[in-house]
């Protein structure tokens, strides 16, 4: 079980470093360009993995702050939602791509900083 928990692990830090790069991608297409796809592909797998690592918590005998799980919860869709809804759009708005690195920073802070 130990196996399955550092694999769901490593695949949620994979989604963060997916977030993390697609800000780079974003920035590098320039003002004007369509929002990336990988926001959501990012967002979804780390929302997949960080509910199964949650889920799978009584069988690894790990415990985890439900007020901490549910705060991170609430800023990964806030991504995943402002990813869908401008994701489809032609051009994405200029402040989006910043707003968005911003609360994939957040997440990771409260990830790391709050015990």
């Amino acid at each position: 079980m130990e196996f399955v928990r550092l694999l769901l692990v490593f695949l949620h830090l994979l989604g963060m470093g997916m977030l993390v790069a697609m800000f780079f991608l974003q920035l590098r297409a320039g003002a004007g360009a369509p929002l990336n796809k990988g926001w959501l592909h990012g967002s979804g797998l780390q929302l997949l993995t960080g509910l199964a690592l949650v889920g799978l918590a009584p069988l690894t005998d790990k415990d985890y702050d439900h007020f901490k799980v549910g705060v991170k919860l609430l800023v990964l869709v806030v991504i995943g939602v402002l990813a869908f809804a401008y994701v489809r759009k032609p051009a994405a708005p200029t402040w989006l791509p910043r707003a968005l690195a911003g609360l994939v920073v957040l997440n990771v802070g409260v990830a790391v900083f709050w015990t």
